[in-house]
């Protein structure tokens, strides 16, 4: 491992956040912004809560920080169990699980000695399928067997149990509430699904039964009665009206599947509400951890610290920031003198322009991490405005690697920064 691919050299928390961890080698990148070098590590969280959820906007990494905590909290003992909505599927594969299926499936054991890791606990994979966990709450809440296969066998439920806004989100925190007793694991952590806005995930529940109880569908209800079918001539002119036009168009089947999946859905709406109240209160538990993930783009901190506000407002806190894709501030880029001696004494032959090429790299790089400092100036305010609330928020930057992460070896990188177990190069 050269240089480069040091993970953890840019380890550390603002200040206010609760550092944990053994103290690492001082030096200019383990320097916070604000404030003297403190590290950082998720290990608290790992071994002390059941449930943890990570959440933010799209393109982030939420899907491998998920898995990293999955096998961290797996090396520490715990039985881990992983569920994603939108798997990566290299890492699937570099773990064994590709095809990644709606079933549970156990890292095997073999492949982790492979990779020389000692893990005394466990480390399973599942991916969640919207229109299975709708199909399954359906068949919980359907009153009678008839009712329940009306809707099943309704084209209208077919589609919206899979494109409808929220579905994915509302259909992640059914899962987890479905499994987070199950007494195979000690530890659920949840990758939340891939979204424009981290607050869908929070606002799911309240958005699919809004969406039911809408103005819209009230109207429909009141005029279908109890026939279930929709009759034109039992409604006011003007809107029987639309509905004739919308039928020439659409064909009159397909109203009176509108009609037939409303009505049942309708029966459905006390239980659904009940439903989406107790996953509202499970996601609000004490053992439940929210892990903010982000990168250094503005739009996405930005984003990130939109969603912790709306946490506080709901009485809740961040358990985590997780900061990927850092690049590290090391001091000054070397020059191409001091590049060209470094690579003389090491007697090492290289193509003819390649230490202009190499000094020039180290300066971009050293211009990204200088960026990267100036937009995360955001993150150390909120936690500077948070300093003395308890608990306080734990932090930790995620490196830029040099090499994309999907295969088990290179998962360990981040499993290691974010355990606080940044292994020697």
């Amino acid at each position: 491992m050269n240089a480069y691919e040091r993970p953890g050299r840019a380890l550390y928390s603002w200040p206010g956040s609760r550092a944990t961890g053994p103290p690492m080698s001082p030096g200019p990148s383990n320097s916070a912004p604000g404030g003297a070098p403190a590290p950082g590590d998720l290990a608290p969280l790992l071994a002390e809560r059941r449930v943890i959820l990570c959440v933010g906007c799209g393109g982030v990494g939420k899907t491998t920080v998920c898995a990293a905590l999955g096998l961290a909290a797996a090396r520490q003992g715990r039985r881990a169990l992983c569920l994603t909505v939108d798997p990566a599927r290299r890492l699937a594969q570099s773990l064994g699980l590709d095809p990644l299926g709606t079933e549970e499936q156990r890292v095997a054991s073999e492949l982790l000695v492979a990779a020389g890791l000692a893990v005394p606990g466990s480390l399973t994979l599942m991916m969640v399928d919207a229109k299975r966990t709708f199909d399954g709450l359906v068949t919980a809440l359907a009153r009678t067997p008839d009712a329940r296969q009306r809707i099943l066998e309704n084209a209208l439920y077919r589609h919206a149990s899979t494109a409808l806004a929220g579905t994915q989100e509302y259909a992640a925190m059914e899962k987890l509430h479905a499994v987070k007793d199950d007494p195979r694991y000690d530890l659920i952590v949840l990758d939340t699904p891939p979204t424009a806005h981290a607050l869908d995930f929070l606002d799911a529940p309240q958005r699919l039964v809004d969406a039911i109880d809408s103005p819209t569908v009230r109207w429909f209800v009141q005029a279908l009665g109890s026939s279930r079918r929709l009759s034109l001539g039992a409604l006011a002119r003007s809107a029987a009206m639309v509905l004739r036009g919308i039928g020439r168009i659409t064909g009159r089947g397909l109203l009176q599947q509108v009609a037939a999946f409303i009505t049942d859905v309708n029966d459905l709406f006390g239980s659904w509400r009940e439903r989406a109240d107790e996953l509202a209160r499970a996601m609000r538990g004490p053992d439940v951890a929210y892990v903010l993930v982000t990168t250094p783009d503005p739009l996405c901190v930005r984003e990130v610290l939109f969603f912790a506000r709306r946490l506080q407002e709901q009485g809740m806190r961040p358990g985590a920031y997780v900061v990927n894709r850092v690049h590290e501030l090391g001091g000054e880029p070397a020059s191409a003198d001091e590049i060209s001696r470094a690579i003389a004494a090491r007697d090492l032959r290289l193509a003819p322009g390649a230490i202009p090429a190499i000094a020039e790299a180290a300066r971009q790089e050293h211009r990204l991490a200088q960026l990267d400092r100036l937009h995360l100036v955001a993150l150390e305010e909120a936690f500077g405005e948070d300093a003395g609330a308890a608990p306080d928020p734990l932090l930790v930057h995620v490196p830029e690697f040099p090499r994309d992460i999907h295969d088990l070896g290179r998962l360990v990188w981040v499993a290691d920064v974010l355990a606080g177990q940044p292994r020697c190069c």
